[in-house]
Formats: structure tokens, C-alpha cells, sequence
């Protein structure tokens, strides 16, 4: 069942990849987003990570980002560690966090996005993200949160297809807003 403003966040407990142990608690009082992303080789996913890595000073000083994978934490350190993302990059290998998101899955979604983002996804594979061995489901489609400093969700946004993500300017706008 998809979330949408006004829901309260849902506490997430999850390995990263630095091998630490995540808390969403951690973030209390701070605005956030958190983002979950499909398999840990998706050319996508492993794009849009490194837009919000080159981007990421564009959201303030202290803007947390959360990123969760559809993956084991051995098969994520593989393909994410090079980001060297200065946000916590979680493993959710049992999906549990997918379910009380209501992260969906399409079948029609992944072709649609193959399709309609081709030269993305060729841009993706030139870049080194190669999806050979995908260690997660191939039809997991993104969902971005923001959420406010009381834990309450402001956007959920659930992609079209496997390269969607909430813009960039939403995000920048959310994060940029005083308090």
C-alpha cells in the first residue's frame, strides 16, 4: 500500500555500506529523503546515486540522504562502494523496508523504462554500471520520500518505470527550505 503526506515515517534498521549499522532514528528533528533504489548493479540507480553525490553540496549543510538497495550488503559494497557517497547507502536484502513503504514492483515499468531512457541506460553501461548479475528483482521501481523533522512524510513519489526519480529541483527546494 503506497504512503503519502501526512504518513509518519516507519523506523529503519538496516547494514550499510561503510559496515555500520543504519538507524532512521538517527535523523530525528532533521529534514530528509530517503530514497529506495532497485538492484545494486542497475545502471539507473547507479546514475541517479552518482547525480545526487555530484549534487549534493546544491541541498545545504546538513541535508541527509538516504539510500536503500534491493540487494545483499556484499553484492551493494560491490557496485556502490567506488560512489563514496556522503550518505549512508543501506543493503535491505529481505525487502522488509520495501513492504512497509509500499515500494511497488512492474513488470511493465522495467520495459517501459529499457524503452523510453535507452540512451540513459547506455550512457549507465558506458559508465561502468553494468547490470550482469543483478542480485535483487529486476522489477522493483524507485519510490523518493521527503520527510520533515517531525518524521512526517511531505512527498512520496513512486516511479512510472526503473529510471524515475523525484526532480532534482523538488528535492533542492525541500531541502533549502528555512526553519
Amino acid at each position: 500500500m503506497r504512503l503519502k503526506k501526512g504518513d509518519s515515517v516507519t523506523n529503519i534498521v538496516l547494514p550499510a555500506i561503510d559496515g555500520t549499522e543504519f538507524n532512521l532514528e538517527s535523523l530525528q528533528g532533521k529534514r530528509y529523503m530517503l530514497s529506495f533504489f532497485r538492484f545494486a548493479s542497475c545502471p539507473f540507480c547507479n546514475l541517479r546515486v552518482h547525480e545526487l553525490v555530484s549534487r549534493y553540496k546544491e541541498f545545504g549543510d546538513d541535508f541527509p540522504i538516504v539510500a536503500i538497495f534491493d540487494s545483499s550488503l556484499a553484492n551493494l559494497k560491490k557496485h556502490t562502494r567506488s560512489h563514496q557517497a556522503p550518505f549512508p547507502i543501506l543493503a535491505d536484502e529481505t525487502n522488509q523496508c520495501y513492504r512497509a513503504y509500499g515500494v511497488e514492483h512492474s513488470f511493465w515499468g522495467m520495459i517501459k523504462g529499457m524503452v523510453t531512457r535507452f540512451p540513459t541506460l547506455i550512457k549507465g553501461i558506458f559508465k561502468g554500471y553494468i547490470p550482469l548479475i543483478p542480485g535483487g528483482s529486476l522489477i522493483t521501481m524507485p519510490a523518493d520520500f521527503l520527510i520533515d523533522e517531525n518524521g512526517i512524510i511531505q512527498r512520496a513519489y513512486y516511479a512510472k518505470d526503473e529510471g524515475d526519480h523525484l526532480p532534482i529541483d523538488e528535492l533542492k527546494a525541500f531541502a533549502l527550505i528555512a526553519d
